[in-house]
């Protein structure tokens, strides 16, 4: 596959609100990288995104907006939105409130020419808090990896990994109709990248390129366990069926990473569950919200006994509890 020498990228920004959004793109304009665009799609949103958007004047931007409201169910919509949009031969979709650092464009520039062959690549991420102020660091990756290798560090180590730190090929995107649509993206972007790397890896970068926004109103800070909870059982579902997929040629390295992904998906497939019926039925009333999963436990692919056992945990909490950010962390995406 032959690749440009200077590789034109589409940075898409599916927008809905619009306290941080003028902060993200002055980060896409500061690049020190020039070939690129910024697509951004506004989700019909009620706040006054015209206003920010139309105070910048340079042809790198398009400006779209959604007749009707994709909504958090169904973001990754909007996601796909960006991608028919975008005309770049690569594409980034990043967070309203998420950030570019200046070096960005430029380094995913150097990682094309040096793994040209590759359907995605993915951004060294610092962690930002509501104030643009830094946190912390994401973890370190080699700067190429198969694809065992990504879902043993990202189940078993406990990778971050948010939607805007990723860099896919653009045609591959649509070969396989767009990102990966799970309710509220809990999971997309794993799977999308999974997808990504399924034949030829990723290439990671070693400096930090994208900057990633805490904050109290993404998605992942509501409710919603039940439809989380389903979409993270059908993403594990997904990622099963690729660490079962003998017919691969892989590395001897990888070929051992895939028999380690066996377990760790299991036991990853046990701790979702534990953890989302806990956080459920202690957010939603201990009484109430345990008949109701007691109730439909078969129908939405719970064990009567799991349930139970939460149900006991939580009626011995007196506060309310967080889901751990090892699995808040999946499919965060700002909206």
């Amino acid at each position: 596959m032959q690749q440009s020498e200077n590789p034109f990228f589409s940075v898409t920004v599916p927008a809905y609100k619009a306290q941080y959004l003028a902060e993200c793109i002055d980060s896409i304009l500061a690049q020190t990288y020039s070939n690129f665009e910024i697509v951004i799609v506004n989700d019909a949103s009620p706040e006054n995104l015209d206003d920010i958007v139309g105070r910048y004047h340079d042809k790198r931007i398009r400006y779209y907006k959604n007749e009707q409201n994709c909504g958090a169910l169904h973001v990754v919509d909007n996601w796909n939105k960006c991608l028919s949009y975008a005309k770049g031969d690569y594409i980034i979709c990043m967070g309203d409130d998420d950030k570019l650092l200046p070096c960005c464009l430029e380094e995913y520039a150097h990682l094309i020419e040096k793994y040209p062959e590759l359907n995605v690549y993915h951004a060294l991420t610092e962690i930002i808090d509501e104030n643009s102020q830094f946190v912390r660091m994401q973890e370190m990756r080699p700067e190429c990896e198969g694809l065992f290798s990504m879902i043993y560090g990202r189940l078993n180590n406990r990778r971050l990994q948010y939607i805007g730190d990723w860099l896919f090929r653009t045609s591959f995107l649509r070969s396989i109709g767009g990102f990966v649509n799970l309710p509220f993206a809990w999971g997309s972007d794993d799977m999308t990248a999974y997808m990504a790397a399924r034949e030829k890896g990723v290439a990671n970068s070693q400096v930090p390129m994208f900057q990633y926004r805490e904050s109290s109103i993404t998605i992942s800070r509501s409710g919603h366990y039940e439809m989380k909870y389903k979409s993270m059982v059908e993403m594990l579902r997904r990622v099963s069926e690729l660490v079962e997929d003998k017919t691969q040629p892989v590395t001897d390295l990888e070929r051992l990473y895939q028999q380690s992904c066996v377990a760790v998906v299991s036991q990853t497939k046990k701790n979702i569950k534990d953890t989302y019926i806990s956080s459920d039925i202690i957010s939603h009333g201990k009484l109430t919200r345990g008949f109701w999963w007691l109730l439909n436990c078969g129908r939405i692919g719970a064990s009567r006994s799991t349930v139970i056992k939460n149900w006991l945990k939580s009626l011995n909490k007196s506060t309310s509890m967080r889901i751990p950010s090892r699995y808040v962390d999946y499919g965060e995406n700002d909206f």
